[in-house]
């Protein structure tokens, strides 16, 4: 049984129903046009015919039959002469049926004294017979022509869906092992942007499960090296007695490890919070003026640590389709980097300008730059002896990604110290925008 949510379906009737309407409205019109061909050519005849019997036959009274052999066997007309019919003034054609024949009438005016008409019949069955055929015809050809569309809307149907049912075939058979794009080349124009969002989508998901695997794994070594470390201290601590100093120095050194775990787990949840944050609805706001607004707060975390923060924001106002919350993550982590690597007086600074294709959002510090060598953005990743689990970067990469925006990291160029660039495009590809 067909479907009505199907698209071959629908796209099925609405060709059958569009060409069976312009097909009856064609051969109507020309059955039609041949009729009244046909009806006109006639009518002409028999007004020239009628013409000519009224200025060369003038002896003629009412009632009388002006028969002869020309007009009968030749023209195939019968002329009688009648009273004016009422209603009637000039000449006026009818026609009637009798006996399974068909007959048109002309009457035309032939004595004006006497108010008299001409009568003029004559036999049209033949012309009938040949317009019954026409129409048999139109009709027949009219079928072939509704099945031939069928067919070929069938087939239409079925090579525009092709596309969409060969997209389905290769996404069903892929898994997160198997990620392939898709070859854009290969399909129709039209069905080259779906494609393209499909291929991003890939893109992603590529991205997220190698993010994701990263992730474990650094968890499971995080984690598993200060509980070796643990284990080893508590087991040396039982080898032998020892006085009650050693024994709490040893608890303190493990409470300081489960502290250091805590902190990593609260770190690690934060990714679980984040992936909530991706689904939240996009909203319109001016970029600057939120800029603005985290600008303040910034300068004083930055003063509290003997810093000094500028912002150098442009345009005057920039109006933007975004997630906030996931826009927080990154600047706010950009930031809290830049102060946490730039020495104490040096400057931070929070700049923006727009681009051919969006706008830059700049994070500049005066720390010691990074290492070009390693990935900053894969999870646990470091930098000195600076705190933290070295997620922060994973975690602005991860919401970059979700909203469509890109970040990179690189090093200063006039002195010691990195860039941290954030560029939000001007249509943003996030699944909710």
């Amino acid at each position: 049984m067909l479907s009505t949510k199907s698209l071959r379906v629908k796209l099925l009737w609405r060709l059958v129903v569009a060409s069976a309407i312009l097909i009856a409205l064609f051969s109507t019109f020309l059955y039609s046009f041949i009729k009244q061909s046909l009806y006109e050519e006639v009518q002409e005849q028999l007004l020239r015919q009628a013409q000519f019997i009224a200025t060369t036959v003038t002896n003629y009274h009412i009632g009388e039959k002006i028969d002869n052999f020309y007009l009968k066997k030749t023209l195939n007309i019968s002329v009688t002469v009648i009273p004016k019919p009422q209603f009637i003034n000039d000449s006026t054609f009818q026609e009637f049926s009798k006996e399974g024949k068909h007959f048109l009438v002309l009457f035309y005016p032939y004595n004006f004294e006497e108010q008299t008409f001409l009568k003029v019949e004559k036999d049209i069955t033949n012309i009938h017979t040949m317009l019954h055929k026409i129409y048999k015809i139109i009709l027949f050809t009219n079928a072939l022509a509704f099945a031939f569309i069928i067919l070929y809307a069938a087939i239409l149907a079925n090579y525009l869906t092709t596309y969409i049912t060969n997209l389905n075939k290769k996404l069903s058979a892929m898994n997160e092992h198997m990620l392939k794009p898709i070859k854009i080349k290969d399909l129709p124009e039209e069905f080259q942007p779906l494609g393209q969002a499909i291929n991003m989508l890939i893109n992603r998901i590529q991205t997220f499960i190698k993010y994701q695997k990263e992730l474990f794994i650094g968890i499971a070594h995080e984690l598993k090296t200060p509980l070796a470390v643990m284990k080893l201290k508590n087991e040396v601590t039982l080898i032998k007695k020892r006085t009650p100093e050693e024994y709490i120095e040893t608890i303190k050194l493990n409470i300081k490890t489960i502290n250091e775990m805590n902190k990593m787990i609260e770190s690690i949840l934060k990714i679980g919070r984040q992936e909530g944050d991706q689904f939240e609805p996009p909203v319109k706001l001016d970029l600057i003026e939120y800029l603005k607004e985290k600008s303040k707060n910034y300068a004083l975390l930055a003063e509290s640590e003997g810093k000094k923060f500028i912002a150098e924001l442009k345009p005057q106002t920039y109006i933007t389709t975004i997630q906030p919350t996931l826009l927080n993550h990154i600047i706010q982590n950009f930031v809290q980097n830049a102060i946490k690597f730039t020495k104490e007086n040096g400057t931070i600074i929070l700049r923006s300008y727009p681009t051919a294709k969006g706008i830059k959002i700049e994070v500049i510090d005066e720390g010691p730059g990074i290492d070009t060598s390693i990935d900053l953005f894969a999870p646990f990743k470091r930098k000195g002896k600076q705190g933290g689990v070295g997620l922060g970067l994973f975690l602005a990469k991860s919401a970059a990604d979700a909203m469509g925006a890109t970040i990179t990291i690189a090093n200063r160029k006039d002195k010691k110290g990195a860039i941290a660039t954030l560029f939000i495009p001007k249509q943003l590809a996030c699944p909710l925008c």
